[in-house]
């Protein structure tokens, strides 16, 4: 079943699916969601963000956004979504309230996967019911109740996704770097290509964030950027035409032969064959699959 709450004026939207992977076809004509999703099943279930496999165990959380493709499993148990557009609930302009940005939307680390405890099993199922309640209160106020509980939801998961996903030896400012970090990099990426770039915007040293990135994970800074960058022109290459030469002029290389370089240096093969080899393998996988979006 599908709950939707459209605001006319400002064409915002926001829709709780309480089974996403048969329902998304409904969703689809939305456009620019952002997506929370919620195994509630008993069972694991696989979802494929960008032809990359995610196993959802029961009770385990994950998002997306309208920069990712998302697939699932033919046969695969109810998985609950929360989808909203910037119009309904901007996470940017909202930024300074929920600090979500960079940790569980947008970040540059791998896609995050947050567990819920048995202790926030039930929190989460009342708010859950909650939500229902809400959708279905047809009243002037029922956008302004819906965000507060969208915020709250957020919140919670960034809560979560802090103590699970970050290492405990980070404090409170040494994680809000690293969120910002990977903000300012999924923002700039095309244009900005060293760490001295992100390190002036933070007011810190190159050799400051590469400390702090080493006590935080095993990924420098430079390796993180580079894997942005890699991961769009991916993107580009399984769901565009485009040549590789016109995604380096994208992506803001003079050169292709950087592009290729940089390209080859992460993923151990030319984009050419990553696009063909992907492709072969995705022909085979979409037998087993439910529609993408």
């Amino acid at each position: 079943m599908i709950y939707t709450f459209n605001g006319s004026e400002l064409n915002a939207y926001f829709g709780l699916s309480t089974d996403y992977a048969r329902e998304r076809d409904q969703l689809t004509k939305e456009q620019g969601l952002i997506h929370i999703l919620w195994n509630q099943s008993n069972q694991a279930s696989t979802v494929f963000v960008d032809n990359t496999p995610i196993v959802l165990q029961p009770n385990q959380l994950t998002t997306s956004t309208y920069l990712q493709k998302v697939a699932f499993e033919k046969g695969t148990s109810p998985i609950a979504a929360f989808s909203f557009n910037r119009e309904f609930y901007c996470i940017n302009t909202h930024d300074q309230e929920v600090s979500c940005n960079g940790i569980i939307f947008f970040g540059t680390q791998s896609i995050p996967i947050i567990t819920l405890r048995d202790d926030e099993i039930d929190k989460f199922e009342m708010l859950y019911r909650i939500f229902v309640d809400e959708f279905t209160t047809r009243d002037n106020i029922q956008g302004e109740m819906l965000q507060m509980l969208l915020k709250r939801l957020i919140i919670k998961i960034t809560r979560l996704a802090k103590t699970q996903l970050i290492t405990k030896e980070l404090d409170n400012n040494q994680i809000e770097i690293v969120r910002k970090f990977n903000v300012l990099v999924e923002t700039h990426f095309k244009t900005k290509k060293q760490v001295a770039d992100y390190a002036d915007m933070l007011f810190k040293s190159p050799k400051t964030l590469s400390n702090l990135f080493a006590k935080f994970n095993q990924k420098s800074p430079l390796s993180i950027i580079h894997e942005r960058i890699v991961l769009e022109a991916k993107r580009q290459l399984l769901y565009t035409d485009k040549t590789a030469k016109e995604i380096a002029h994208e992506l803001g290389f003079d050169e292709v032969s950087s592009f290729h370089k940089l390209f080859k240096k992460i993923t151990s093969m030319a984009p050419q064959r990553f696009k063909h080899e992907a492709k072969n393998i995705t022909i085979g996988k979409n037998e087993q699959l439910v529609g993408k979006s």
